[in-house]
């Protein structure tokens, strides 16, 4: 599938930049730029605790319809555009022909048939060192919110955090323990972004939480039934659940909690 260049008038979603783009390519749904997009960036090298986190979150906005922005890369960018698929927007600074990181090649793919995926550059550049900052400036502009999931003190994602507030976008951390991600406890400490502590109650802000009046997959655990069961009907909802709260994994069976 070849990529596509993206009209004039989804370029207007970057107007507020300094130097913003003059021509961008696609492949994917360009339905999902008509929706309310939230990024969520942070480190390659991210911790379980925060993978879980932002997979939690980003299964939380896709399920209330919010379009989840990211980078496409290792870490906490990738974690975020799986769980929201097809519900999310990946950002590349490298041609959309040449996947990078290869080792996203699987979900890139997915995301060029499901989800959507956006680049400067034509089909077949190799991104250099500095065109991953300058990809971040378009992640940044196209959201409403940004959430830093994880960061170290001189990452790219302190950079786009930079950058949000200077383009006046709201800016959320997750909790952490001191030392384990001085980033984000620096901008807390400033008060230059908010703590998520209730993920649904972050979600609520910008779209209502959708409730669980028929839920066939409840219904179905609700019946008493084991781990493989319900891992060979339904995958990985099974564990999309339980993050988010629903159903409590307890030895080989699954117990619904609401």
């Amino acid at each position: 599938m070849e990529s596509k260049i993206l009209s004039d008038d989804f370029l207007d979603l970057f107007k507020d930049l300094k130097k913003p783009p003059k021509k961008l390519y696609y492949k994917g749904n360009l339905e999902l730029l008509r929706k309310r997009k939230i990024a969520i960036i942070g480190s390659r090298k991210m911790s379980v605790y925060t993978k879980n986190c932002v997979f939690s979150l980003a299964s939380m906005l896709k399920n209330s319809g919010i379009c989840v922005v990211s980078g496409g890369a290792l870490g906490v960018d990738i974690s975020a555009s799986i769980a929201a698929m097809p519900y999310t927007i990946g950002v590349f600074a490298n041609g959309l022909n040449q996947i990078y990181p290869k080792s996203n090649e699987k979900i890139i793919k997915q995301m060029y048939q499901e989800a959507l995926a956006l680049s400067e550059y034509e089909e077949n550049y190799i991104p250099k060192k500095y065109d991953f900052l300058l990809r971040n400036r378009l992640i940044i502009a196209l959201s409403e919110a940004v959430v830093v999931a994880q960061a170290d003190m001189s990452s790219g994602s302190m950079q786009s955090a930079k950058l949000a507030l200077e383009l006046k976008k709201p800016l959320y951390v997750l909790p952490h323990r001191i030392n384990e991600s001085s980033g984000t406890n620096l901008l807390l400490k400033e008060k230059k972004a908010e703590l998520i502590y209730d993920f649904k109650e972050f979600v609520g802000q910008f779209a209502k939480v959708c409730e669980d009046k028929q839920d066939e997959f409840l219904d179905f655990c609700k019946k008493g039934v084991s781990v493989d069961e319900a891992l060979a009907l339904y995958g990985e909802k099974v564990y999309e659940y339980e993050l988010e709260g629903k159903i409590s994994i307890e030895g080989l069976l699954i117990r619904v909690l609401k």
